[in-house]
């Protein structure tokens, strides 16, 4: 069971991080392409495989939050997709197993009543858009041995439930499992997780709080959840892990935690 660390806003060089994680005896980074120095074009292939090795890590990768490849602007969509293959060319040359993103649920419309969203109004055109994605996601893969991992966030909405089921009918795309988040929308993706465990390979650890103030990216131990819990989902599904926490001394507190414990 592999652990390792995202790429926190403290580190601001991958030497850096690189040597944290290394310190930690962690396994892996997970590059998060919202920063400026992890977009794709400035991902150098030679000095990145020179730093994993010169540290004995390897990298997974978080792609922009922002992603958007059902935007009903054409020239958006096709940005946000290309993008993504340039990020799978780049983790074939890194040896990277894991590309996570988020499921976008698009711009909605506030009515006095209720939230409307678009891609559930044009869901027909949603779904096509994410059948399109899928398909040109595996031609890009190819025989690699490369995941995009669909990270749950503020709970799922009906078209992104199948959505869903439209990716994970391709062996490339599976399922990463942040517990804080389920935890801080009280569990409202627990249908939608457990529909699709068998495809969970991936999983974003840390503490969290929702009984009284939500708060979410806690280090280990400092929030309400069961943590031994979550990791023996992991070791059942033989998951990476990210400790993910948003500072140095939550991640330094987590690996702590699981010393003797995990």
């Amino acid at each position: 069971m592999d652990i390792g660390m995202p790429t926190l806003i403290e580190t601001y060089t991958l030497d850096e991080c690189a040597r944290l994680c290394h310190k930690l005896k962690l396994q892996f980074i997970e590059l998060n392409m919202n920063l400026p120095q992890y977009q794709i074009n400035k991902i150098d292939v030679t000095e990145f495989k020179a730093i994993a090795e010169k540290y004995g890590i390897y990298y997974t990768i978080h792609l922009d939050e922002n992603l958007n490849v059902s935007d009903f602007n054409p020239y958006v969509a096709e940005a946000y997709t290309h993008t993504v293959k340039d990020t799978i060319e780049t983790a074939k040359s890194l040896g990277v197993p894991i590309l996570n993103m988020h499921l976008s649920s698009g711009v909605y419309f506030t009515l006095p009543d209720k939230k409307v969203f678009l891609f559930d109004e044009y869901e027909k055109q949603y779904l096509n858009s994410i059948k399109v994605f899928r398909d040109i996601c595996e031609k890009a893969v190819g025989e690699f041995d490369i995941k995009i991992c669909i990270e749950n966030c503020s709970g799922y909405t009906e078209f992104q439930n199948k959505a869903l089921d439209l990716l994970f009918k391709s062996p490339v795309f599976a399922l990463t499992f942040d517990i804080g988040h389920y935890h801080c929308t009280g569990e409202i993706d627990r249908p939608i997780i457990t529909k699709y465990i068998d495809k969970l390979c991936h999983m974003h650890i840390h503490d969290a709080a929702n009984k009284r103030n939500k708060k979410d990216h806690l280090a280990l131990g400092t929030g309400e959840l069961n943590l031994p819990k979550y990791f023996n989902i992991a070791r059942q599904h033989n998951c990476r892990i990210v400790l993910e926490t948003k500072t140095i001394a939550g991640l330094m507190q987590s690996v702590k935690w699981i010393d003797g414990r995990i």
